[in-house]
């Protein structure tokens, strides 16, 4: 539990439904949802496959709109994109034509805030505290796609973001490097000192890198759970054996079973109507 209490992000009964105007039908995709994220904290959203996990950050972006509810950070409301959040996509979005330097440096240039000089400056900070000290001048196809997502992260860090947004970042790497990178962002978050919301369909990912975790339901989603992760704050990769993490992986699989039977059953399908 960390000590800390303000939040940073709150989200307040968020609703969505989506108007086909080709078919005439509307589908409800989000259904009150409510949960808030505290200064300093990793909150990790899980659920059912399709019910609406990256829908919901695209909306704390600033990216879609809800039909009720909102979504306050530091008691803003959010109703547009903005550089108090960065974001790290599942697939690196790096200019294949700009070095690592100047990739991580991108950001700041649009901004136009800083001088040339303090902008490379804090571009060669993040990319050493993400480990890629060595590799300001390479490429991106010359680097392996766990450098190429570090990149990314350095790049959502480099603005110096309010609140760090992870859709799902580890998805396309290889087992072992994702397991690596797991406990690489769980050390540059706490170095950055950042407050972060991370979706992923993988519930040990999700164990390890939070305080809590919200479980979503099917679709319409709603908050099924918000699950406290009462782990050690220091953290290796050796956690994942221990009996207390494969008690909260079975708690939080049943919920999530659960869910996706109501889907194979059609329950899920009452969210929509023509």
């Amino acid at each position: 539990m960390l000590d800390v209490v303000e939040e940073k992000l709150k989200v307040t009964n968020v609703g969505l439904t989506f108007h086909n105007q080709r078919t005439k039908r509307s589908l409800r995709v989000l259904d009150g949802i409510s949960f808030g994220v505290r200064e300093g904290e990793l909150v990790s959203i899980v659920g059912p496959s399709g019910c609406g996990k990256s829908t919901l950050l695209a909306g704390v972006d600033g990216l879609v709109g809800f039909d009720v509810g909102e979504i306050r950070i530091d008691d803003q409301v959010v109703t547009k994109p903005g550089p108090d959040r960065g974001v790290v996509f599942q697939h690196d979005s790096l200019f294949p034509w700009r070095t690592v330097r100047q990739n991580v440096s991108y950001g700041l240039e649009i901004q136009k805030t800083l001088p040339p000089g303090e902008i490379a400056c804090r571009a060669l900070q993040f990319i050493e505290l993400v480990g890629l000290k060595g590799f300001e001048d390479s490429f991106p196809n010359e680097l392996s796609g766990g450098m190429r997502q570090r990149v990314n992260i350095a790049r959502a860090l480099a603005v110096d973001p309010e609140l760090l947004l992870l859709d799902e970042p580890f998805a396309a790497l290889d087992a072992q490097t994702r397991e690596f990178m797991q406990f690489e962002l769980l050390r540059i978050l706490g170095r950055a000192q950042k407050t972060g919301l991370f979706i992923t369909h993988q519930i040990d990912e999700a164990i390890f890198l939070s305080s809590r975790v919200v479980v979503l339901s099917a679709r319409p989603a709603r908050v099924k759970e918000v699950v406290e992760i009462d782990l050690p704050s220091d953290r290796t990769l050796d956690l994942k054996h221990s009996p207390r993490f494969s008690e909260l992986f079975r708690h939080i699989w049943a919920l999530i079973e659960e869910e996706t039977s109501k889907m194979n059953l059609g329950v899920a399908g009452e969210g929509a109507s023509t």
